[in-house]
């Protein structure tokens, strides 16, 4: 980290987000230090989507204060916000069926970061080898776990600062969960920072060096993961 750089990559307060009428998030507090992983933990329904959409300025309106790479980010557009650095992976994937592998990487390219080693095809295909196998396949005949793999390759193109994964083990088979560990592991190696949306307490252990707990759209609890282990309180919100 250079001198006089915020210890913080993302820094949330007072997060508040409606769909029209409806208020979902409630006071959000949360931080992401530079090149770690933090966990966005809680059941069904408890605001982790929207807080993700809310941060990229996908969806709800939002108010209160988010500060990206010591940037105030709350009134910009998703296109200016992702320009930034700050990268987004969705819950549902959304990659381009018709698109290769390789075209679907191509899409997602941005010039790279100053003082950071950009990410290439080749790079990727080494963090995803099953990607590597696939390269002229469309995205639109990939399993499930590949279209996760592809997702996050594609977004990593951009060469973002900090990346949003949301529930990236859901619905996965238990090998394709082991190695997507092993890339989000592979991912901080590489100084990029995560916010990793999850209900698997047991992945969130394997890659998280910290947790947030949302419950009803309020923060339950905030700490490290070796701190959650000893809170009865915050470990009572978790369904997991």
């Amino acid at each position: 980290m250079n001198a006089g750089e915020p210890t913080a990559m993302l820094e949330v307060r007072d997060l508040d987000a409606w769909y029209g009428p409806a208020q979902i998030l409630f006071g959000v507090a949360l931080d992401v230090p530079r090149g770690a992983v933090t966990a966005l933990l809680g059941r069904n329904g408890a605001g982790k989507s929207t807080t993700f959409k809310a941060l990229i300025g996908l969806g709800p309106r939002r108010g209160g204060t988010i500060r990206f790479a010591g940037r105030d980010i709350a009134g910009l557009p998703t296109h200016a916000v992702a320009r930034l650095g700050l990268g987004y992976v969705p819950e549902d994937r959304r990659v381009f069926a018709d698109l290769t592998v390789e075209e679907n990487l191509a899409v997602g390219r941005q010039p790279p970061r100053p003082g950071l080693e950009p990410w290439t095809p080749e790079r990727l295909y080494a963090l995803f080898p099953n990607l590597a196998a696939m390269r002229g396949r469309p995205g639109g005949r990939m399993s499930g776990g590949e279209q996760q793999m592809l997702t996050i390759a594609r977004t990593l193109m951009g060469n973002p600062l900090m990346v949003l994964l949301d529930e990236p083990s859901e619905g996965l088979a238990p090998r394709i969960v082991e190695e997507m560990a092993a890339a989000i592991l592979a991912m901080k190696r590489q100084g990029v920072s995560l916010l990793v949306s999850e209900q698997n307490l047991h992945f969130a252990r394997l890659i998280a060096d910290r947790a947030v707990i949302l419950e009803s759209g309020r923060t339950r609890f905030s700490g490290t993961m070796r701190e959650l282990e000893t809170d009865a309180a915050g470990s009572a919100y978790l369904s997991l």
